[in-house]
């Protein structure tokens, strides 16, 4: 029986080769990210990296920060793109992009104003958040924890989207990157507020193994490259 599974997997194997040879495709590179870069930086640098190596087709996967890690140092993905925070020791670690943490508010909501306010300030407030494992949630545990407080979770969600249905729908407050709060905030009517604390401040990040071959470093330096020669186009929101 297992010899014959081993068989049908290696047919399989062949099909898939000799499918991806007519369709031109020499290579797969794997990359896992988390949701905020899916969102905010990486569609439109894949799409430039298809054009310029067709030859090589690249698969995205969502997962949450460590998960990608741990992706990367496992072998189970080529490029990772996650939130600075999880141990990366042996593998390959450079900046990729910033991104900053900002309140998601309901209309008239008594937090929303024009100046940034500590986190603290709205500890008092029901959350919406993402769920178990997501690096903005686990910042959020940790700054309250630190100022002695427990973070009041009303809802976890799976998306960002469903963040803002939450949020919109009263049933709490949340936290998001700011690039994915303007299309929610214009979508749904909402109100944003900046955080003056530092940690709201994240840094996203590209890992590779230290083994990894001259295709896989070659996507990871494109995807860098490609970011810091990206035009600086402020965010605003209204």
């Amino acid at each position: 029986m297992k010899r014959g599974l081993a068989i049908l997997q290696e047919l399989d194997n062949l099909m898939a080769e000799l499918h991806d040879a007519r369709q031109g495709v020499a290579r797969h590179l794997h990359v896992c990210s988390g949701t905020a870069a899916i969102i905010q930086f990486l569609p439109p640098l894949l799409a430039d990296y298809a054009a310029l190596r067709p030859e090589i087709q690249v698969e995205l996967e969502e997962q949450v920060s460590e998960q990608v890690v741990a992706s990367v140092r496992e072998g189970r993905a080529d490029v990772g793109v996650f939130v600075g925070g999880p141990e990366v020791h042996g593998l390959e670690v450079c900046k990729f992009r910033e991104d900053e943490l900002v309140l998601l508010l309901p209309p008239g909501h008594r937090l929303a104003g024009k100046g940034a306010l500590e986190f603290v300030q709205a500890l008092d407030e029901p959350w919406v958040t993402l769920h178990a494992g997501a690096a903005v949630l686990q910042a959020q545990q940790q700054a309250a924890m630190a100022a002695g407080r427990m973070l009041k979770l009303r809802m976890q969600v799976r998306s960002f989207d469903a963040v803002g249905h939450m949020v919109a729908a009263g049933l709490g407050i949340a936290l998001v990157p700011k690039g994915v709060a303007l299309p929610l905030v214009r979508a749904k009517a909402l109100q944003w507020r900046a955080l003056s604390d530092a940690w709201a401040q994240r840094q996203v990040q590209l890992c590779v193994r230290s083994d990894a071959d001259a295709a896989v470093k070659e996507l990871r330096d494109f995807l860098q490259s490609s970011s810091q020669n990206a035009k600086s186009r402020p965010t605003r929101l209204k």
